[in-house]
């Protein structure tokens, strides 16, 4: 048996200061997103046990509820400590921002000169 022959890649990839934190914030918002969906197929399934989504017809048994209940309160308790942690990371990105320097992220663009702001103030 032999072993895979790995090339050797060595691509050149810059990013200054405020790249970083544009996609540190970036990747924060899909997570958010993400756990968006995940909320909303929670909501989803409790409508479907207690038969309210449109199409499902009859509701299930007490047995059913508990079962459904039990596993979105475990997955919701699951989002909520994701949440805190990017809590975290929000926290932590927007201390590495210097207030009023050029290093300051800005989106979304301005439509008419190309240049936007980001509000990092953070409450």
């Amino acid at each position: 048996m032999s072993y895979p022959t790995i090339p050797n890649i060595t691509p050149t990839i810059t990013v200054d200061h405020s790249g970083a934190v544009n996609l540190l914030l970036v990747s924060m918002a899909m997570e958010e997103i993400s756990l968006s969906h995940i909320i909303n197929a929670e909501a989803e399934n409790i409508q479907h046990v207690v038969g309210t989504l449109h199409g499902t017809g009859t509701a299930a048994s007490i047995d059913d509820i508990l079962k459904v209940s039990k596993g979105v309160r475990q997955t919701l308790t699951e989002v909520v400590r994701k949440e805190l942690l990017l809590q975290m990371k929000l926290e932590t990105v927007l201390s590495s921002i210097s207030p009023g320097s050029n290093d300051t992220p800005t989106y979304p663009p301005d439509q008419t000169s190309g240049e936007g702001t980001f509000n990092t103030t953070y409450r």
